[in-house]
């Protein structure tokens, strides 16, 4: 077998990386990161994620929670009150991401600066391109 010959196909990447690229995705997106951080300290019912995460609407979280509950990242329990209780909760699964979550955000807060600096410095150095082109 030749060294180019490595019996990966396209197929086979594209099968492995379509699902990673799905849960990335859905854990990456802007509603999923603030409803796992909003929900990281226990259980939280929808009128307090809706009022927490500044822009979401009502559709936008319903839809972000079913998903998130879907991929078992968060648990929903209803409690036999009236009127009905709702309560969002991580699972174990979403703790663990959440844990990452927060050194990205760690990092992100660490080289804010610095990150702000090279575009400036990136942008300066650019020319601007002619109004009349």
């Amino acid at each position: 077998m030749s060294q180019r010959n490595t019996g990966v196909t396209p197929q086979v990447v594209n099968a492995h990386a379509c699902p990673v690229r799905e849960v990335l995705d859905r854990v990456s997106g802007k509603w999923s990161v603030q409803i796992l951080v909003a929900a990281a300290h226990g259980p939280i019912r929808f009128t307090e994620l809706e009022r927490g995460i500044e822009g979401i609407s009502r559709r936008m979280l319903t839809l972000t929670l079913r998903n998130l509950e879907r991929d078992g990242l968060v648990t929903r329990t209803v409690h036999p009150t009236v009127p009905p209780r709702v309560e969002y909760e991580l699972t174990p699964v979403a703790r663990e991401l959440h844990e990452t979550l927060q050194r990205l955000t760690d990092w992100a807060e660490r080289n804010r600066v610095y990150i702000a600096e090279a575009r400036a410095a990136y942008d300066g150095e650019r020319e601007p391109e002619p109004a009349d082109a």
